[in-house]
């Protein structure tokens, strides 16, 4: 197939450097060129992440040195297109890649691997460690690029299942919850957190989630068995709704939580940690862990074998992803804005 008509250039929303929403600048630039290797989407829909916000602000820190200043997995080279999470239209490829793809919609895993085994680790990520979807077109190597067109999602669904669904399966699989099991869930009304509790219920886990007020309802929704305030005593709500204990916990809050909640854990319990939106300082008895045979696991992201996955996951239908607000790729600043503030429930998308 021929590629498609290109323009030469187009609109990109960049960070100059790290710091508040004055840094996300808007910027006419040249379509990258597909390498060899890689492909050209034009970007139907991009959604944001936390992610998104705490590259921008340089919140990562780095080994050694908690404060320094820094994207996800070490210094940015500037100017940075942001936004890993894209769902588009593969318009052209370079000189070896395969032509089929041109005219298929697809979504682009945003991760960047340490090898090319399908267990792969990521240590880079699309927006941060190389140019995002805060644009009207974007360059991925060809084999992270994933044809979605005979799925029945739409693009901003699709959109929002990279980063959001990809680390709450990842999350899932490195837990290795099973069916029948009794998982915890916490910040649930978040992205991560509504991936978790619809991923989970679609393995046939009992899902006791953690929210708070207006946001209670929707978490049910998503396929919540029982929800338990946050705003009131947790570890007691928790005994009551599940008084055999949890088998697997999926934090993407740690901080105090990690200390009340281990003690839940039942023999051979899962604490599986993808965030630290309640602090990223932790204390627990050691004898709680030890003592159970329980396991504290750490989750960035996802596998390449988990993201094929999640793609057929959503070739299936098995998850529907919830649109909280859409803007235009100009108000990107704007719309990270409204992902600071909490309010929403699901994912904030942009329409390049």
């Amino acid at each position: 197939m021929h590629p498609m008509t290109v323009s030469q250039t187009m609109r990109a929303m960049m960070i100059v450097r790290h710091g508040g929403l004055e840094v996300l600048q808007s910027a006419e630039v040249a379509v990258p060129t597909p390498q060899p290797g890689e492909v050209l989407v034009q970007v139907s829909a991009v959604a944001l992440n936390n992610t998104d916000l705490w590259t921008r602000q340089g919140a990562y820190g780095r080994p050694g040195d908690a404060s320094a200043l820094s994207g996800w997995r070490g210094p940015i080279d500037f100017p940075r297109v942001q936004g890993a999470d894209v769902a588009g239209q593969v318009v052209a490829v370079g000189t070896d890649s395969d032509g089929d793809l041109v005219g298929r919609r697809v979504v682009v895993d945003p991760a960047i691997y340490d090898s090319d085994r399908p267990d792969a680790n990521p240590v880079g990520l699309m927006g941060s460690e190389r140019d995002g979807g805060y644009a009207e077109y974007v360059t991925a190597p060809v084999e992270r690029v994933h044809d979605m067109t005979e799925s029945t999602l739409t693009d901003d669904q699709l959109a929002s299942l990279p980063t959001a669904y990809g680390t709450a399966l990842g999350m899932i699989e490195r837990g290795r919850l099973r069916e029948g099991e009794t998982v915890l869930v916490s910040g649930a009304s978040g992205g991560v957190g509504l991936a978790l509790v619809q991923i989970a219920r679609a393995r046939g886990a009992r899902v006791l989630a953690i929210s708070s007020g207006s946001k209670i309802e929707s978490v049910r929704e998503a396929g919540a068995h029982e929800v338990v305030d946050r705003a009131q005593d947790i570890p007691g709500q928790i005994r009551a709704a599940a008084p055999e204990g949890i088998d697997v916990a999926l934090d993407v809050v740690a901080g105090d939580l990690v200390g009340e909640g281990l003690p839940l854990l039942r023999e051979g319990g899962r604490w599986v940690i993808a965030g630290a939106l309640g602090g990223h300082r932790v204390a627990f008895d050691v004898r709680r862990l030890y003592l159970h045979n329980a396991q504290v696991i750490g989750s960035a992201m996802h596998t390449p074998a988990h993201f094929g996955l999640l793609m057929d996951l959503a070739r299936r239908a098995e998850i529907q992803p919830v649109i909280a607000a859409t803007f235009p790729l100009g108000e990107a600043a704007r719309a990270q804005e409204e992902l600071a503030r909490r309010n929403h429930v699901g994912k904030i998308v942009l329409h390049p």
